[in-house]
This record gives structure tokens, C-alpha cells and sequence, in this order.
């Protein structure tokens, strides 16, 4: 069984359990409605309009998100991993700001910039770009030196090192970050719709269903969904690292 099998398999054992649970009475359904009535009005929500957009909403932030996490954390990744000066001076600054939850920068950034797109674009790009660059300059670090001095040998320069020693080397790690960032981002991006009560977006969503009351299933509804967005973006982003860097875990199976 493949991987994305095993995955399915659990997730939709996960829902049975979840379905058995309230059905028998475990857990009380007027606050956990049962997934056969989630799963219904989740089938009516897509049949809405005004619920598409927020979901589209959602998506589109979380895309330009994580394409500017990918275009800062992997250049800023670059220089820190092979300017060891630079890797030190900033350590300090970077060890400060990265356990700083995006969350608790929404005051901030709603004075500043308002809580338009721009505001959860903004906080979910600070969450992501931690992974991405981290995973960059670690990659760096690993590089094996008697790879690079063969390259040397060989009469490789600076360029050329960076270009086909190095980053080859460097891309699997750098695009398991980016598979971290992509889920990281999008919970970004719904937690600060939910917190900061953005116009639109399936957070927004999630929240006006939960103040109006009565609508537990609805809101379950939302809620399932961005989880089956979560699952669904990191499947397709670890089968497309499988795919790309099939030559890496065949590197790994012959050592």
C-alpha cells in the first residue's frame, strides 16, 4: 500500500471512529454534531456561493504566502548558509523573532497595515519563511566537504560550486521546508481570518457561524475542510518531493 493510501486509509478511519463516537453516544452530538451531518452540510456549502469565495479567498492568501516565504527564506537561506559571518552576526536576531507566534503580532500589523488581505498575507508569511530558511541553511551546512573539495579539484568555481554541487545537494532539504511552510501558512492565514475577523475567508467564515448559533454543523463543516485542505496540500507536495528527488532516495537506499 502507498503512501498516499496509508494516509486515506487513516483519515477516513479517523472519521469513522469520530461517526461511531457520537452515534453511540460518547461524545455528545449538540457539540460535536456527527460527521454523516458534517459531511452533508459541507456538501451544501459547496453548493454556495458566498462560501466558494471565502474558500477561494483563503487559498489565493495562502498561495502568495507561501511564494514569498519561498522568495525570501530561500535566498536569505543562501547567503546565511555560505557566509558564515552573517550566519553568526544574525543568529541571535533570528533566534528572537522565530518563537514569536504570528498570532500575537496581529495588533501590530492591524494598526500598521489594517486587517485587509494584506494583514493575513503579512503574518502568515512570517510564520512560513522559518521553515523554508532554516531547512536552506541547514542544508548548506551538511554539504559533504570531500564533495566540495573534488569540485575544487576539479577546477569548479564559485559559481559553478553553488550552481551544481551545492544547491542539487541542498534542494531536498530546502523543499521539505517548503512542505512544512505550505501547512504552517495556511493555518496562518485561517487562524488570523478567525482572530482578526477578516472580510472574507473560510476563517471568517468559521467564526460568523460559530457567533450566530445553530449552526454547529456548518461550522464543523469549515472546519473539516481546511483540514482536508491541509491533508491534501502536503499529499500532493510529498508526492511531487518523491517525484523530484527520486535520485536522493536512491542515493540513500545504496549507502
Amino acid at each position: 500500500m502507498g503512501t498516499f493510501a496509508k494516509s486515506l486509509t487513516g483519515l477516513l478511519g479517523f472519521f469513522l471512529v469520530w461517526e461511531f463516537a457520537v452515534q453511540a453516544g460518547l461524545l455528545p452530538a449538540h457539540w460535536i454534531p456527527p460527521v454523516s451531518d458534517v459531511a452533508l452540510a459541507l456538501v451544501d456549502l459547496l453548493g454556495d456561493e458566498g462560501f466558494l469565495r471565502d474558500v477561494i479567498a483563503t487559498l489565493l492568501a495562502w498561495l502568495l504566502a507561501l511564494g514569498i516565504a519561498i522568495l525570501i527564506g530561500v535566498p536569505l537561506g543562501l547567503v546565511l548558509g555560505n557566509v558564515p559571518v552573517l550566519q553568526s552576526a544574525s543568529r541571535a536576531l533570528i533566534e528572537f523573532l522565530r518563537p514569536i507566534p504570528a498570532v500575537a503580532l496581529i495588533p501590530l500589523v492591524m494598526v500598521t497595515i489594517g486587517s485587509g488581505p494584506d494583514a493575513k498575507i503579512t503574518l502568515a508569511v512570517y510564520a512560513a519563511v522559518w521553515p523554508i530558511l532554516f531547512n536552506t541553511v541547514y542544508a548548506f551546512g551538511e554539504i559533504d566537504p570531500v564533495l566540495l573539495d573534488s569540485a575544487r579539484a576539479s577546477g569548479t568555481n564559485r559559481r559553478q560550486m553553488l550552481t551544481w554541487v551545492a544547491l542539487p545537494h541542498a534542494a531536498p532539504f530546502i523543499f521539505t521546508g517548503i512542505r512544512v511552510s505550505a501547512s504552517i501558512a495556511l493555518i496562518a492565514v485561517i487562524s488570523v481570518e478567525y482572530i482578526a475577523g477578516s472580510e472574507i475567508g473560510l476563517g471568517r467564515f468559521i467564526l460568523m457561524m460559530g457567533q450566530n448559533g445553530g449552526y454547529l454543523d456548518q461550522v464543523m463543516a469549515g472546519t473539516v475542510l481546511a483540514g482536508l485542505a491541509g491533508w491534501g496540500i502536503n499529499a500532493a507536495l510529498e508526492a511531487t518531493g518523491r517525484w523530484l528527488f527520486r535520485w536522493a532516495d536512491a542515493e540513500e537506499r545504496a549507502a
